[in-house]
Order: structure tokens, then C-alpha cells, then sequence
């Protein structure tokens, strides 16, 4: 059976304006326009919407629309329909301003009334703070002393995009500059990662096939891997990567996000703030490392240039921005533990990074193998435990491996593989990635975004790692060439609990 992917069966967005703070960057072009174009191809973006771009250029609406005419037919993922982009461009306006200027707030509030008036937004207003993390509290700030916050006639949301913080103590101090004009239920912290349709199944995979809850613990499952490999390096985000780093980068984030979803209770509800608790209990249930354990139980590596056979890859030190002598991490490994009654004893194995054989999301659960007994007068020499295997990127799907008899009058066992593609049943929608989470925002739900809670307690979990790696810094950078699997002792960590990774073979 096949399903048609464009049978939507979900209603369009609240009318309302989208103002983008930091209008006329990368991810405006890239993915914002292209997402609100295939919502609105998809029959999801309200007739009455608006999109307001804020900028320091200094462009007049028209010229913005130009602008962003000519680049959606570069970075639109699937065929530019002219009649449908006439409708969305005639919404599109600008407005030019410092972020730190007063009036430039003040002309933003006439043109939201200018939108309401012509197109009926019915005052709901959602702003996107597409900007350096730098901007992110004075530019909430700025909103609530222009009043452009207030919900007196309509709703007022803010997507605040990540790093949310660099470390424990800058994510809480955000946290309260915020919520000085902020409800949290104003706030939408977000995530990209989250909008990939195969992260949102990963729930709906727990959940709603009996088969597999009932194993989803600590009594059947030995262990559980996360991988996110990535092929590229930092390509020209140099300067932003010296001062991240790939713990900072990926971990609070990304990484968390998928852990807290693998390995979260069934909420009662899909309301966001009862899924949001689940994840929240296990980000807290995430013990904090020693300073000893940190020794042990992390690994970083930096990519140096490699060669194979007439194509060579840089070094990360040689790229564009970064320092010669660069003591940033471009890979992490961390081996983490859930304290609570499910995973107790049960490892999660984490490992991301740049310039790998191959780019690959991978979630991996390896249960624990079967007694060898009854095979011990056969030509069965080891069973091999079954691994469930959820690809998040770039081909979504699941796999299950487990043993089966070779035909033939003695008793062997050959490994299975069993693989199921999305797009084999469903097939592929075009997207961004971000589709999915700009469409929840229209509607309000937060359940695809973070709260403050699971922000700073994923902080409060790589804070001892970044003060152990800030006082011992690394003995050896570069450790792993560009395009192999990282630094050895990502393996010797395993290797120790007489274990490997999944993938990577």
C-alpha cells in the first residue's frame, strides 16, 4: 500500500504575520521562504498571511520581494509554481532598521497594522530571530518596550534559533532576560533537527506498534548508540565554530533531543508540555560526569588533511577562520547513562562529527543476545545479538537484523537483514526541515520545541565536560584524518565494554 503524500489532512495556520529578524541572510534564502512556500503549496499557510522581513539593509519592500523572487527559484526544493508565488510574494514587505533602534520598532509596529488591515491577520504576529545569538535578548527586549508583544488582540510568539547559550550559566541567564517580556508559552526555542519527519516517528515507532514497547528496557536491550556523521567540515562556518565547537554545537541540542525521545515513558497525551515532561525526567535522570569519569567516558578529536588517491581534504586547522594552532573539537564521543528504572546499567554511546566516511543519523539498539545453549553440539559458533536500527538521514528508515537457519542438514545460522525505506511506502515530500516546525508555531503547538527546563538541564549535563576539557586541554590535535571514523580512542571506549560501533564497518 502506498500513500499519496500531498493528502493533507492537517487544517492551514492561524492567520497571522511572520516578521524575520536578520531578513536578508543564509537561512531566509535557504530554508525559511522555501519552507513557507511548500506549506503554502501544501495548502497549510493561511489565505491571510503576511511575512515582514526586518534588516540593517537598507531596501524598500519591493526591492525585498525582488530579491526574494530571484532566489526561491534557486533554493526552493521543488518547482516554483509562478501563480502561487505571485500570491505569496504580493504578502511579503520590509522593513529596515537597527536592531538596536527604537523607531526601527516603531515602523515595524505601523506595518504590522498595515497587514492586519490588508490582509487580515487578525493581530497574531510570530517573530524569528534569524540573528547572531548575540541579538537574541535585546531583540526581545526591544519588542516588549515597542509593545509588540502585548496579546490584546491576537497571539505573539518568538522562535528563538540555537546555540541557546554556550554554557550553563549564559542558557539561564537567557533564560531570565527573556522571560522579563516573555511567557514561556511565548517562547518557541528551535530545534531544526526536530522536523525531519523520521525524528518526530521516532514516537509514533514506540508507540504505536505493541511488538516493541514491551522490550524497550533495560531487561532486553544491552545498549543503545546515537550516531550524527556528517561528511563535510566546517565549509565557511570557521569563525563561528571556533568559538562553538562540536559538544556545544550538537550536544545540548540535537543529541539530547534524540535521547530523550528514544528513551522517554509514553505520555498520557500529545499535548506538548505532557511530551515535553517525559523528556524533560530524562534529561534530569542524565547524571552529571566527575571529573574522573569525564577522563574515560569522553573522547574529542580534531579532523587533520588527509589524501585519497587525487582528492585532498584540509585539515580543519586550515580552513577558512580558524586558528593554526585551533584546540577546537570537530568530533565528540561520550558514553552516558539514564538513572531511572527503565535504563538503569544500560550505556547510550553518542559520537557526532565532521569530515566522516559518510553522512549518516543513526539511532541503534542492540539487545541483548540470546543464551547459547542450546546451539552448543552445533557448527553455531556465537550468536549475534539482534540490532534494531532507526536511519534518520539520509535515507530514512528502520532495519531489524536477526539470525536464521541456512538451509541444509546441519544447523547453521546466517545473519538477516530487514529493512524498511519511507519512501518505498510513502514516498518523499521535498522540505527544508522546517516545515513542520514554522506550521506547529502557527498553530501553537510547542511540542516540537524546547522549554527552559530541558535547555538548561541539557546544559547542566555537558557543563562538567566543557570545565574538565577548558583545564586539560587536548595532547594531540589534529587525531583523525578527514574522511576516517574519528580518533581511535572513540573505539578503545568501546572496546573496553567489549563493544564497537554499529556502523562505520
Amino acid at each position: 500500500m502506498t500513500i499519496d503524500p500531498t493528502d493533507h489532512h492537517g487544517r492551514p495556520g492561524d492567520p497571522c504575520a511572520m516578521v524575520i529578524f536578520g531578513a536578508s541572510g543564509d537561512l531566509t534564502k535557504r530554508k525559511l521562504i522555501p519552507a513557507l512556500y511548500n506549506l503554502a503549496k501544501d495548502g497549510l499557510l493561511a489565505k491571510e498571511f503576511a511575512l515582514i522581513g526586518f534588516a540593517r539593509n537598507d531596501m524598500r519592500s519591493d526591492e525585498f520581494r525582488a530579491k526574494l523572487t530571484s532566489e526561491i527559484r534557486e533554493f526552493a526544493t521543488t518547482t516554483v509554481d509562478e501563480d502561487l508565488w505571485h500570491w505569496f510574494s504580493e504578502r511579503i514587505y520590509y522593513v529596515a532598521g537597527e536592531f538596536g533602534d527604537p523607531a526601527a520598532f516603531q515602523r515595524l509596529k505601523q506595518q504590522l497594522a498595515v497587514v492586519e488591515r490588508e490582509h487580515g491577520t487578525k493581530g497574531n504576529c510570530f517573530y524569528y530571530l534569524a540573528t547572531a545569538p548575540g541579538f537574541f535578548a535585546p531583540l526581545v527586549q526591544q519588542l516588549g518596550c515597542a509593545g509588540l508583544m502585548k496579546e490584546d488582540n491576537g497571539w505573539r510568539r518568538v522562535i528563538i534559533e540555537k546555540p541557546f547559550g554556550r554554557d550553563y550559566d549564559t542558557a539561564l541567564k537567557l533564560n531570565r532576560e527573556i522571560r522579563e517580556v516573555l511567557k514561556e508559552k511565548q517562547i518557541y526555542r528551535i530545534d531544526h533537527y526536530l522536523g525531519k519527519e523520521t525524528v518526530q516517528n521516532i514516537m509514533v515507532f514506540r508507540f504505536s506498534n505493541g511488538i516493541f514497547e514491551p522490550i524497550w528496557n533495560r531487561r532486553y536491550i544491552d545498549h543503545i548508540q546515537i550516531t550524527v556523521a556528517e561528511t563535510v567540515g566546517v565549509e565557511t562556518r570557521g569563525g563561528y565554530y571556533e568559538t562553538a565547537g562540536t559538544l556545544r554545537d550538537m550536544v545540548p541540542n540535537h543529541i539530547f533531543q534524540l535521547i530523550s525521545l528514544t528513551a522517554m515513558e509514553p505520555p498520557i497525551s500529545f499535548d506538548a508540555d505532557v511530551v515535553r515532561d517525559e523528556q524533560a525526567k530524562i534529561l534530569k535522570a542524565i547524571p552529571p560526569m566527575a571529573p574522573e569519569d569525564v577522563l574515560t567516558r569522553t573522547v574529542r578529536g580534531q579532523y587533520g588533511e588527509s589524501v585519497n588517491g587525487t582528492e585532498r581534504m584540509a585539515g580543519y586547522r586550515h580552513e577558512q577562520d580558524v586558528s593554526p594552532t585551533s584546540r577546537t573539537e570537530t568530533y565528540i564521543a561520550l558514553k552516558l547513562f539514564i538513572e531511572n528504572w527503565r535504563w538503569a546499567d544500560v550505556p547510550f554511546y553518542v559520537r557526532t562529527g565532521k569530515r566522516l566516511p559518510k553522512r549518516s543519523t543513526e539511532i541503534a539498539i542492540q539487545f541483548k543476545r540470546a543464551p547459547f545453549l542450546l546451539f552448543r553440539k552445533t557448527a553455531v559458533g556465537e550468536l549475534t545479538p539482534n540490532r534494531l536500527v532507526l536511519h534518520l538521514q539520509p535515507d530514512e528508515g528502520i532495519s531489524l537484523s536477526f539470525g536464521a537457519k541456512i538451509p541444509g542438514p546441519t544447523v547453521r545460522i546466517g545473519g538477516v537483514q530487514m529493512d524498511f525505506q519511507y519512501k518505498d511506502y510513502f514516498g518523499t515530500t521535498p522540505s527544508t526541515g522546517y516545515e513542520r516546525l514554522l506550521y506547529d508555531c502557527m498553530l501553537g503547538d510547542a511540542t516540537l520545541f524546547q522549554r527552559s527546563d530541558m535547555v538548561e538541564t541539557a546544559w547542566s549535563v555537558v557543563a562538567p565536560i566543557q570545565d574538565v576539557w577548558d583545564a586539560l586541554p587536548p595532547r594531540k590535535f589534529p587525531n583523525y584524518e578527514a574522511g576516517s571514523w574519528g580518533p581511535a580512542e572513540a573505539d578503545e571506549m568501546l572496546a573496553r565494554d567489549n563493544r564497537q560501533w554499529s556502523s562505520g564497518e
